[in-house]
């Protein structure tokens, strides 16, 4: 009925601003890691230092990245899993325009900073600080947005995933870039900030349009009408004569809809696929694929652009293209078996990747030596990560009412974020076994 009454998303101009708007949830982390050269370059020694300050700025130079990531990974939960509860008290227009605004001011902050003398370590903690801001209002931002995109048809939830994967790839491209120029790492981190900033001004304007299309208005009304005649369902029961009989709901009605945990029910094998999904790859990636070592370089050129080529700009291009298909094809289904195990099937990169040419190792031999294998597990890998996890935030909300849709993106996007964070915990043990 909803889908023959619907208006047509004319230009695909929805389509077009949910893929802006996955963009920029994760480019702002993206271009963080990109930049942590830069950062580190900060922390670096001078040569009038005192021993013991020589030392506590080796201290925070090399605890820079895994500080940064706990930093990013741990108000990333906290945050994700917050919004699943408050997600209804708080209009979705504040957090969402509350947090693309604030990412934006924290951005432009750092890039003023960029051009600013600090101290190493009042450098260091307000690094920190801004990390631990963008990664909370990015998880209630992301968080929202599934939600969101979780009352329109399924395949609204593909462009955010698609945009996630370009900022990526965005990312990957402007490392090598930055190589290739031979430019001052002042200036290109000055480059990035600027650039994240104007991606998100460019995803405020266009959230600030949404409502305005008739496609997006016709879907949020109906959820609305629906949500609305839910309540006054319940109210007329309320009015009945006591000595009638009360229904018995089961878990399709309405009445469990507000309940966290009776959703959950409902998409626990979409919940736990995407969580495992990342798992999977934030374990593996780049904690071990980092450290793998060309076998076939000729010279230095090669080995220098191996990691940037075929560790990270593969994944983002692969992840990117396993994300963007599900605006295509949508196989398996949502109720099919094989979803989940396809999911599992992936916990073989883990071996696998472990078994190529990884430097420095201790206990593993080397099985697949040559670059080729790397590569060609590296495509495996990031495709099977976007398809997968892009086709469970597709369905997930899809397995509930209508009206419950937002609450199951949210439950979903604490899933993913859950994921991230156990795949960090893991990585270390991992890196170790290799």
């Amino acid at each position: 009925m909803t889908a023959i009454n619907a208006p047509r998303d004319r230009y695909h101009a929805v389509w077009i601003i949910f893929f802006i708007l996955g963009l920029g949830t994760l480019l702002p982390w993206n271009f963080f890691m990109t930049a942590t050269a830069y950062f580190t370059s900060r922390l670096k020694n001078s040569t009038n230092l005192t021993a013991s300050e020589a030392v506590g700025r080796n201290t925070l130079e090399s605890t820079f990245n895994n500080v940064m990531t706990l930093c990013a990974m741990v108000p990333l939960l906290i945050f994700t899993c917050l919004n699943s509860f408050i997600h209804q008290k708080i209009p979705q227009k504040v957090r969402i325009l509350g947090g693309l605004v604030a990412i934006f001011v924290v951005f432009l902050v750092t890039a003023i900073v960029v051009k600013v003398e600090i101290s190493p370590l009042p450098f260091y903690v307000f690094t920190m600080i801004k990390i631990v801001f963008i990664n909370s209002f990015g998880a209630i931002l992301q968080s929202s947005l599934f939600g969101l995109a979780g009352m329109l048809p399924a395949s609204y939830t593909a462009p955010i995933m698609s945009g996630q994967g370009l900022a990526g790839t965005f990312a990957a491209f402007s490392m090598i870039c930055a190589l290739l120029s031979g430019s001052e790492l002042q200036d290109s981190a000055f480059g990035y900030f600027i650039t994240a900033c104007m991606v998100i001004l460019l995803a405020i304007v266009s959230y600030i349009a949404l409502p305005k299309m008739e496609f997006f208005q016709y879907y949020l009304e109906t959820n609305s009408n629906r949500a609305s005649g839910d309540e006054e369902n319940k109210m007329d029961l309320l009015k009945k004569d006591p000595a009638e009989k009360m229904p018995v709901l089961n878990d399709e009605e309405p009445a469990s809809s507000s309940s966290v945990f009776s959703i959950f029910r409902k998409i626990w094998v979409m919940a736990l696929s995407v969580c495992f999904v990342f798992t999977i790859t934030i374990g593996v990636f780049p904690a071990v694929t980092v450290d793998a070592q060309s076998t076939v370089a000729t010279d230095r050129g090669w080995a220098t652009y191996f990691i940037p080529v075929s560790c990270f700009l593969v994944f983002n291009l692969m992840d990117w293209a396993g994300r963007s298909l599900t605006a295509l094809c949508m196989w398996p289904g949502k109720d099919s078996i094989l979803l989940p195990i396809l999911v599992l099937v992936r916990l073989i990169f883990v071996p696998l990747f472990m078994l190529c040419n990884i430097k420095p190792r201790e206990y593993l031999p080397v099985v697949f030596e040559n670059d080729g294998w790397y590569i060609f597990f590296m495509v495996l890998f990031a495709f099977s990560n976007g398809y997968l996890a892009s086709l469970c935030m597709c369905f997930g909300p899809k397995k509930v009412l209508p009206h419950e849709a937002e609450t199951a993106g949210a439950v979903m996007a604490f899933f993913l974020s859950l994921g991230l964070a156990l795949g960090a915990a893991l990585s270390f043990a991992f890196r170790a076994m290799v």
